[in-house]
Protein backbone atom coordinates (compact mmCIF):
# COMPACT_ATOMS: atom_id res chain seq x y z
CA UNK A 1 0.00 0.00 0.00
CA UNK A 2 1.65 3.49 -0.80
CA UNK A 3 1.30 5.90 1.48
CA UNK A 4 -0.71 9.69 0.82
CA UNK A 5 1.07 12.83 1.41
CA UNK A 6 -1.81 14.57 1.32
CA UNK A 7 -2.97 16.31 4.36
CA UNK A 8 -7.14 15.91 4.65
CA UNK A 9 -7.18 19.99 5.99
CA UNK A 10 -9.82 22.22 4.66
CA UNK A 11 -8.57 25.81 3.45
CA UNK A 12 -11.26 28.55 3.89
CA UNK A 13 -10.78 31.96 2.14
CA UNK A 14 -13.43 34.71 1.83
CA UNK A 15 -14.73 36.20 -1.27
CA UNK A 16 -12.76 38.72 -2.91
CA UNK A 17 -14.55 39.87 -5.76
CA UNK A 18 -12.83 43.50 -6.04
CA UNK A 19 -8.74 42.50 -6.85
CA UNK A 20 -8.73 41.60 -10.65
CA UNK A 21 -10.29 43.63 -13.71
CA UNK A 22 -11.50 40.54 -15.26
CA UNK A 23 -14.27 39.97 -12.62
CA UNK A 24 -14.70 43.41 -11.08
CA UNK A 25 -16.03 46.85 -12.30
CA UNK A 26 -12.76 48.25 -11.61
CA UNK A 27 -13.92 51.61 -12.50
CA UNK A 28 -15.88 51.09 -9.21
CA UNK A 29 -12.83 49.80 -6.64
CA UNK A 30 -11.12 52.46 -4.64
CA UNK A 31 -7.52 52.49 -3.27
CA UNK A 32 -8.53 51.64 0.01
CA UNK A 33 -10.61 48.28 -1.26
CA UNK A 34 -7.45 47.33 -3.49
CA UNK A 35 -5.46 47.72 -1.11
CA UNK A 36 -7.71 45.42 1.61
CA UNK A 37 -8.51 42.72 -1.02
CA UNK A 38 -3.94 42.62 -2.06
CA UNK A 39 -3.72 41.75 2.02
CA UNK A 40 -6.46 39.72 1.84
CA UNK A 41 -5.04 37.62 -1.22
CA UNK A 42 -1.57 37.36 0.41
CA UNK A 43 -3.09 36.04 3.24
CA UNK A 44 -4.75 32.82 1.63
CA UNK A 45 -1.55 32.04 -0.71
CA UNK A 46 -0.39 31.80 3.18
CA UNK A 47 -2.74 29.22 3.41
CA UNK A 48 -2.20 27.36 0.38
CA UNK A 49 1.21 27.47 1.58
CA UNK A 50 0.56 26.14 4.37
CA UNK A 51 -0.97 23.43 3.31
CA UNK A 52 1.80 22.63 0.46
CA UNK A 53 4.24 22.53 3.40
CA UNK A 54 1.95 20.01 5.33
CA UNK A 55 2.33 17.81 2.30
CA UNK A 56 5.87 18.29 2.45
CA UNK A 57 6.35 17.45 6.06
CA UNK A 58 4.08 14.30 5.32
CA UNK A 59 6.40 13.13 2.66
CA UNK A 60 9.31 13.07 4.40
CA UNK A 61 7.73 10.98 7.24
CA UNK A 62 6.42 8.68 4.61
CA UNK A 63 9.95 8.65 2.36
CA UNK A 64 11.64 5.10 2.01
CA UNK A 65 9.46 3.83 5.18
CA UNK A 66 9.92 0.01 3.71
CA UNK A 67 13.55 0.50 3.86
CA UNK A 68 12.66 0.44 7.84
CA UNK A 69 9.39 -1.74 7.84
CA UNK A 70 11.28 -4.47 5.56
CA UNK A 71 14.82 -4.07 5.94
CA UNK A 72 15.07 -7.68 5.71
CA UNK A 73 13.77 -8.20 2.16
CA UNK A 74 15.57 -4.77 1.15
CA UNK A 75 19.12 -6.47 2.63
CA UNK A 76 18.15 -9.72 0.57
CA UNK A 77 18.23 -8.06 -3.20
CA UNK A 78 21.03 -5.22 -2.04
CA UNK A 79 23.30 -8.13 -1.29
CA UNK A 80 22.52 -9.42 -4.90
CA UNK A 81 23.70 -6.26 -6.25
CA UNK A 82 19.66 -5.87 -6.99
CA UNK A 83 19.60 -9.40 -9.10
CA UNK A 84 17.12 -10.47 -7.06
CA UNK A 85 14.51 -7.47 -6.85
CA UNK A 86 11.62 -8.21 -5.48
CA UNK A 87 12.00 -5.73 -2.55
CA UNK A 88 12.88 -3.44 -5.10
CA UNK A 89 9.91 -3.84 -7.54
CA UNK A 90 7.71 -3.58 -4.45
CA UNK A 91 9.81 -0.64 -3.21
CA UNK A 92 8.47 1.64 -6.53
CA UNK A 93 4.75 0.31 -6.05
CA UNK A 94 4.71 1.57 -2.37
CA UNK A 95 6.28 4.60 -2.33
CA UNK A 96 5.65 7.72 -4.20
CA UNK A 97 8.81 9.22 -5.31
CA UNK A 98 10.10 6.73 -7.70
CA UNK A 99 8.82 8.53 -11.11
CA UNK A 100 11.57 7.57 -13.40
CA UNK A 101 9.87 4.18 -13.95
CA UNK A 102 6.35 3.87 -15.31
CA UNK A 103 5.22 1.64 -12.49
CA UNK A 104 6.32 3.93 -9.76
CA UNK A 105 4.29 6.84 -10.61
CA UNK A 106 0.78 7.30 -8.73
CA UNK A 107 -1.63 8.01 -10.65
CA UNK A 108 -2.01 11.14 -8.39
CA UNK A 109 0.80 12.12 -8.00
CA UNK A 110 1.56 15.48 -7.91
CA UNK A 111 4.34 18.26 -7.70
CA UNK A 112 5.51 17.49 -4.22
CA UNK A 113 6.32 13.59 -5.23
CA UNK A 114 8.49 15.45 -7.58
CA UNK A 115 10.11 17.51 -5.37
CA UNK A 116 10.74 14.20 -3.10
CA UNK A 117 12.74 12.70 -6.66
CA UNK A 118 14.94 15.61 -7.10
CA UNK A 119 15.97 15.67 -3.25
CA UNK A 120 16.11 12.14 -2.96
CA UNK A 121 18.45 11.56 -5.92
CA UNK A 122 20.29 15.00 -5.32
CA UNK A 123 21.03 13.60 -1.97
CA UNK A 124 21.50 10.66 -2.79
CA UNK A 125 23.97 10.96 -5.42
CA UNK A 126 26.17 13.49 -3.28
CA UNK A 127 26.14 11.39 -0.27
CA UNK A 128 27.28 8.33 -2.09
CA UNK A 129 29.34 9.51 -5.21
CA UNK A 130 29.67 12.92 -5.41
CA UNK A 131 27.82 13.65 -8.15
CA UNK A 132 24.07 13.90 -9.57
CA UNK A 133 22.93 11.58 -12.10
CA UNK A 134 20.29 13.19 -14.82
CA UNK A 135 17.17 13.64 -13.83
CA UNK A 136 14.82 12.98 -16.02
CA UNK A 137 11.06 13.16 -15.67
CA UNK A 138 8.53 12.94 -18.60
CA UNK A 139 6.47 16.21 -19.97
CA UNK A 140 3.71 13.85 -19.16
CA UNK A 141 4.28 13.23 -15.57
CA UNK A 142 5.88 16.69 -14.44
CA UNK A 143 1.95 17.65 -16.50
CA UNK A 144 -0.02 15.61 -14.58
CA UNK A 145 1.39 16.16 -11.27
CA UNK A 146 1.26 20.17 -11.95
CA UNK A 147 -2.59 19.42 -12.85
CA UNK A 148 -3.24 17.47 -9.64
CA UNK A 149 -1.40 19.22 -7.28
CA UNK A 150 -3.57 22.21 -8.49
CA UNK A 151 -6.67 19.95 -8.16
CA UNK A 152 -6.19 18.53 -4.75
CA UNK A 153 -5.41 22.30 -3.29
CA UNK A 154 -8.52 23.75 -5.64
CA UNK A 155 -10.69 20.43 -3.70
CA UNK A 156 -9.51 21.73 -0.18
CA UNK A 157 -10.63 25.27 -0.44
CA UNK A 158 -13.60 25.97 1.11
CA UNK A 159 -14.88 29.54 0.30
CA UNK A 160 -16.95 31.03 2.99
Amino acid sequence: MRPTNIPNDTITIHPSPTADTRSCDFTQVSKETLLESSWQHVGDIAKGFQFLRKMLDLQVAIHDHDKFSDIDGFHSDFVTGFEQHAWWDNHRQVNRHHLLQEDGIPDDVNLIDVLDLIVDCTMAGMARTGEVFPITITPETLQRAFDNTAKLLKDRIVVG
